[in-house]
Parts: C-alpha cells; structure tokens; sequence
C-alpha cells in the first residue's frame, strides 16, 4: 500500500509533463483530407476520424505560434487529392516554417511504379522530403483522360439529344462525340498546361532547383529511391520508425537549444547541430512567450512544471494528430486566464470599455462595409464590383446589425459542397454531399441575424448544377451583403458553371492557382433509348394532354416544337448567367461572351482574366473578410461554422424558414431509389431530364439516367443540371 501513493504521485507528473511537453504535430496525408461539413448526424460520426482541411490549416496555424511545436511530420501518399487542395496545404506548410519551425515529409512510395507527381508536389513545400528505400518517385507529371461513348451508345440503340452554348461546354461531347473536338481540345490542353506551370513552379522553388531540369527530371521518371536521392529530389532514404526518430531528436536538441539559450543560462547560444546529414537543428517558432502565450504557461505550472511551458531539457516529445492538436489549441485560447491576461496586455480600459462604437444599423442603400473605394486590396473590385449594386436589394425583416466590437465579433464561415440542388437535399450516410439551394439561403439568414457575425465566407466546392437553385442562393448572398456586412467567397477545388454562378454576390473571390472555375455556359437534353428498346423487345405505350407533355420522354426523340423550345431554354439561361458575369465582374457583356461559352479555367488564368479577384486559400479569405469587416487586421480572424446547430436542432423539425435548425434540416434519404434498379432503371421510368422540376430539377440529368445515375457519374458522364462543369477526369 505504501507504494500507491508514489504511483499516483507518478502519474500525476506523467500527466504534468505531457501537458507541456514539446509536441511533434502528425499530419496523415495518406487520405484526401475532408472538404465541408457533412449535414446529417450518421455521416458527421463517420467521418469523425477523417481529417478535415480546416483542421490541417488551422492546427498549422496555432503550431506557428506555439513554442512547444517546432516539428511537423507528415506521411504522404496517392491519396487522390485534387491540385487546389494540395496548395492550400503547401501555403499552411509555408506559413509554419516562415515562423521557425521544421517540417519533414515522408512517403512510403510517390507511387509504386505510376504517377506520384501530386503528393509529390506536396512533399516540396517540406524541409526535408524521406523516402522508404523500397519507395519510388513517381515524378511523371500530369494528364487527364476523357471518355467518349458515341459509338458505344450507337451499338446500343441509344441516341442522344443534348443542346448546349457553346462550344466549350463540352461536357456533352463524351456522349455525342468519338474524340476531342478542337474547341474541347483546346481547354483541356490549356487546363493541364496551367497546371503544369504551377507544379513544376512549386518543385523548383522547394528543391532550389531550375524549372527547365525539373521538367527534364519528369520526363525520366519514375524514378528509383536511389536515383531520386542521388538528382537531389527527396533528402533521405528511411523507413518510418527513422523519420520518427529524426523528428524526436530534432525537437530535443529544439528544445535543449531553447533552455541554453535562455537569460542567465550556462553557455547560451545557438542550438546544436541535428540527426547527422541533417543540418543545424531548427529551433520553435518562437524562443520566449509573449503576452498571449503567458495564460497558457501558467495553467501548465499550476499542473507542476517550472519550465515555462517547453517541456524541459529532456522532455520526451508528445506525437499529436492535426485534428486533436487543433481542439487542443482552441480550448487553450478560450480559457479564461488567456482572455484575462490579452486584455491586461492592453491596458487596464480594455476590461471597462469598448474598442469601437457599435456600428449603427446601415441603411439598405448604403454601400456594404468594406466596398468603398480605396478600401480593398490590391486587384480587388471596388464599390462592390464583384455583386453588382446591392441597392434596392430588401432586407429579412430578421436582420440584425452587427456590433462591430472587436472582442465579440466572428466571420461566419458557410460551406457550399457539392452538386447544386433545389429544395434542402437528400442527404443520408451513402450520399454525396449537395449544395442544397434552401439549406445554404438559410444559412445565410442565420449569419444575417447573428449580432456577432461582422462577415462571411462563402466556401464554394461545387462543379455546379440547377440554374435555378444557383440563382437562388446567389439571391439570398446578395441580401446578406444588403446587411451591411462584406462578403468574401473562398474557392476550393472546383468552383464552376453553377458554382460560379453563386459566387457572383461576392464582394471578393479568392481562388487558388489549381482551382477549377468558370464554365459559364449551359447544356440541358436527354438519352433516347427507342432503338434499344426494340432491339430487346420492350414496347411503350403513351396517353398525353398537351403538346409537349412529352418531351423530356426517353422513348422518344425531340419534334421540332420541343427543340425550339430548349433552343429558347438555352439561349435564356445562358443570357441571364452572361449578364449577371458582367454586372458583378465590371465587364462588358462581349468582354464576358469571350471568356464564357463554357470554357472551363484554371485559377491563375481566370485570376489573370478577371473573373477572380484574389490568389489564395480559405485562410487568406478569411483575412480578408475580417479586414473588410473593419476588424483589427493584426488579429487572427475567430471564425464561426454557420449553421452549426445542435444535435437537437438536427433532428426536430424546424419552426420556420426562418428557424436557425432550417439551415441543417434534411429529407431522409430514400435508400430505395439508389439502391433499386432493373430494367425500370434503365429505362428511365418515371422521369426524364430534371423529372418534373423541369430542366433546372434538383435530379438534373440524373432523372434521365434514372436509377443508374450513380453508375454513370462514376464513368465521368453529365449528371447534374444544366449548369454542371464538363467531366474532366482526374488530373494527375
């Protein structure tokens, strides 16, 4: 019994010591990090153990300024993660090492004999690149392939009546063509040039080496591990268990070099040299606390350490994952010692007295805060150039004016994930995520009543969609802009035709380089299976009232009354998306035709011909929004998830559209129509193209697929509405 005591005195100082031992940050990039938020609760707990970008970006973030991160490792591989999200990494990556702190990159293979050139490129942002000695590099640059069925669908009986404007629109060519025609040729040549441009850019840069051999390097790869090591593309061969303890020492001698260094030590000076062909140790990103940092130094003394928070000569490193190292953090920086101790940094006023006034509540004719002239950033619209004029736009009678005080004051973030739908979506634990036109107005009007909200972002993932619930959505951004509240849409991998579409209220747009945008164009038509069904035997009979009562039929092909009327649907939906373009973006309507027909651009080159206003990450839009809200721009931007409901809210039925829960509130998910199927599937029984929400029908051209639209979209084929980004096949 006499030894319990110990043992308990023991763990207690394991438990003090963990807390403020020196961390080594582990970033699993081996799975594509999640993008968004899922919107029903079964698939928010499966995905609790996936890795979101926003917690790689935001544990980055914090382990810049904390002292006891002075290593990140990450294991990479193929994990099929799209170039725009790859960047937004990279620039987490930069920032971390800009203050002070290491990163290493491991990789069992950059693929086993195949392409690896996109973790690769990754891996290039690191210090230090390892690879296992059995491990390739599998630097080959990047392609794309896209699959024609013309003369597969001719064996088959099934023709194909599709219109489109214009020529660049090509998601229609896999059906209707047997290769590129020259237009389709021409933007998918550019796609992977730009791409290119910004890959061989990005390894140059990271391995200090000449564009022009970086290029000739990938024209030999893959590479042997040796060979790779030997042209200076990776640092070292090792197995994991080699990284690790490379890292571990690194932070050792981190952090021993930080204690000798300190006033009054014995023998201060810089810290000693690393793992042998290493280099000098890198010391954390700072070397003393400041003020923001005190509160956390004397919570860990008040836990039994006199170390200052580093851990000690000595200490062993604690391995964190991003995600819980982020949680970690942000309860650190809520604690109310920390929150006491910002403000006496201060000055004594601050616990008594306001930063600011409050903002008076803005007239509906006044220009949103932020949008006046002189007030942006360098290539950014003024006087809200990037919406249009929000004059005359009504406010909800629900509004309500932002506070402005720097203490309370948050960007609201909101995610727009997905194929752009009517109505609130079908989510369900098998579903794709959705851009559900009524679930993202009414997280709008959530930010729209929040006092606290001083901004938004808009995070835009889609490839578009349903004209109409783009349209929709861009209505209800313009209104929240009507608040007085600026507006900034943060672009991720893809954000085109009808994710375009939603981003024009913006009053800036923020892409990365690899982002794919644009595609302001429009298709819409339907399959004919007649022949097919003769051919098996299968006959149709047809009772109707009215002429076209018919005509998204797949049994039949289109009269000429029913192709003058989707001619007319096209010419109407691409007019009205041109001229929307040209309003928000300051161009002419020739200038915007031009850029348009459906030409899908990388981000770099739409930045370059004015469709987007900035380079960068959510983290970058972020600051902007934060800035344009007239916050303090040396602070780091608090940002608020809108809607983040509760549980509860989840799963009761909304009082109203206006009620805080709309904005999570889901259909059940009809489990029956995905996994049903037959020969009614492949007739398309029951519905045609956008079934009867017509066209623009939240199944877009997945009613005309019927049950077999999942299969479809897996072969890169046209299957959402009329504003959907032509497939175009991984990059990579």
């Amino acid at each position: 019994m006499a030894a319990t005591p110990r043992k308990a005195l023991a763990d207690v100082r394991q438990i003090a010591a963990r807390r403020t031992a020196p961390i080594v940050l582990e970033l699993d990039l081996t799975v594509d990090p999640l993008e968004g938020v899922p919107s029903d609760p079964v698939t928010l707990a499966l995905a609790h153990r996936r890795t979101t970008l926003r917690d790689l970006v935001e544990a980055l973030r914090h382990a810049a300024e904390d002292p006891r991160v002075s290593v990140v490792v990450a294991h990479i591989a193929a994990a099929g993660t799209p170039l725009a999200r790859i960047q937004e990494i990279r620039a987490a990556i930069g920032v971390f090492r800009a203050a002070g702190g290491t990163a290493i990159a491991y990789a069992d293979t950059f693929g086993e004999f195949g392409g690896g050139t996109g973790p690769y490129y990754l891996a290039c942002a690191f210090d230090e690149i390892w690879l296992a000695p059995s491990g390739d590099c599998g630097l080959t640059g990047l392609g794309m392939e896209t699959p024609f069925l013309r003369g597969a669908l001719d064996r088959l009986g099934v023709s194909v009546e599709i219109g489109q404007r214009y020529e660049y629109k090509n998601a229609v060519n896999t059906l209707v063509e047997r290769d590129f025609t020259p237009a389709h040729l021409e933007a998918m040549s550019r796609i992977i040039e730009s791409s290119s441009e910004q890959v061989v850019a990005g390894i140059a840069e990271g391995r200090r080496m000449p564009a022009d051999r970086v290029r000739r390097l990938i024209d030999l790869g893959p590479l042997a591990g040796t060979v790779a090591l030997d042209v200076g593309l990776i640092d070292r061969l090792g197995y994991r268990d080699e990284v690790y303890a490379a890292a571990r020492e690194r932070v050792r001698r981190s952090s021993a070099g930080d204690a000798s260094a300190a006033p009054g030590a014995a023998g201060a000076g810089p810290a000693g040299a690393g793992p042998a062909g290493t280099g000098p140790a890198e010391t954390g990103p700072a070397g003393v606390f400041d003020a923001d940092l005190a509160p956390t130094a004397d919570i860990d003394l008040a836990a039994g350490e006199s170390d200052g928070g580093s851990g000690g000569e000595g200490a062993e490193p604690v391995l964190m994952y991003a995600s819980a190292y982020r949680r970690l953090a942000e309860r650190r920086e809520k604690s109310p010692v920390r929150r006491v101790a910002t403000l006496t940094a201060r000055g004594p006023g601050a616990f008594f007295l306001r930063e600011t006034a409050p903002a008076p509540q803005r007239r509906v004719d006044a220009p949103a805060a932020g949008t006046g002239p002189g007030s942006g950033t360098a290539g950014s619209l003024d006087d809200g150039a990037a919406a249009g004029d929000t004059r005359g736009v009504p406010l909800a009678p629900s509004v309500t004016a932002a506070h402005r005080d720097p203490r309370r004051s948050v960007v609201a973030l909101i995610h727009g994930t997905g194929q752009v739908i009517l109505g609130q979506g079908n989510p369900g634990p098998f579903a794709s995520p959705v851009l559900a036109a009524e679930a993202a107005a009414a997280a709008f009007r959530a930010a729209a009543r929040d006092e606290d909200v001083a901004a938004a972002v808009f995070r835009v993932n889609s490839p578009g969609g349903s004209y109409v619930a783009s349209d929709l959505v861009r209505r209800e951004a313009e209104r929240f802009r009507a608040s007085g509240r600026p507006l900034v849409v943060s672009m991720g991998d893809v954000a085109a035709s009808g994710g375009y579409f939603v981003s024009l209220a913006a009053d800036l747009i923020v892409a990365n380089p690899g982002t794919l945008t644009g595609s302001i164009g429009v298709f819409a038509g339907k399959q004919v299976v007649q022949e097919l069904l003769d051919k098996v035997g299968v006959g149709f009979g047809a009772v109707a009232e009215g002429e076209h009562a018919l005509m998204m039929s797949p049994r039949r092909p289109f009269t000429v009354g029913e192709r003058e009327k989707l001619e007319e649907f096209l010419d109407r939906v691409y007019a009205d998306f041109v001229d929307k373009v040209a309003a928000a973006r300051r161009l002419t309507r020739e200038q915007v035709h031009e850029l348009a027909r459906g030409r899908v651009w990388t981000g770099a080159d739409a930045h370059a011909n004015g469709l987007v206003d900035e380079l960068g990450g959510l983290t970058d839009a972020l600051r902007l929004a934060w800035i344009r809200a007239g916050l303090p721009e040396g602070d780091t931007p608090r940002v608020r998830l809108t809607p983040r409901p509760s549980v509860l809210e989840r799963v009761r039925t909304p009082k109203s559209s206006e009620d805080r829960g709309a904005a999570a509130a889901a259909r059940p998910a009809r489990l029956g129509g995905v996994l049903g199927g037959g020969l009614a599937a492949l007739l398309g029984a029951g519905a045609g193209f956008g079934g009867a929400g017509g066209f623009g029908g939240a199944g877009g051209f997945a009613a005309g697929w019927g049950h077999w639209a999942p299969v479809a979209a897996r072969l890169g084929l046209p299957v959402g509405g009329p504003l959907m980004m032509p497939p175009l096949g991984r990059i990579g």
